[in-house]
């Protein structure tokens, strides 16, 4: 009769640690770096903030336009501001007429 006689191995009480491990690493990685995670969500912040400041400009230029624009309505046009217009479209000066040209300044 043959006997065998087994001897205790202790490396299946590690295999669900090495599982829970594995598991908890993987899953801990992806909330930092992930497309969700917090690192994520500290460019997303960035990217805000400078959207932010450019919405900013935006208005701000916006609201320049919106008041020469105002100039031109009826009832409260501004000779001199139509004037401007139209020979900035046109191209056009007189003879007896000094012309400065000056540069846009973006504020």
């Amino acid at each position: 009769m043959w006997t065998r006689q087994h001897k205790k191995r202790n490396t299946g009480i590690l295999i669900l640690p090495a599982i829970t491990a594995v598991f908890l690493s993987y899953f801990g990685f992806h909330a930092f770096h992930g497309e969700y995670g917090i690192y994520s969500m500290y460019r997303l912040q960035e990217r805000v903030n400078v959207l932010e400041a450019g919405l900013e400009k935006v208005k701000a230029e916006r609201m320049r336009l919106e008041q020469r624009v105002q100039l031109l309505h009826d009832g409260s046009l501004d000779k001199d501001m139509l004037d401007e217009h139209a020979r900035r479209a046109l191209n056009l000066a007189g003879s007896d007429e000094i012309i400065v040209m000056r540069r846009q300044f973006d504020n």
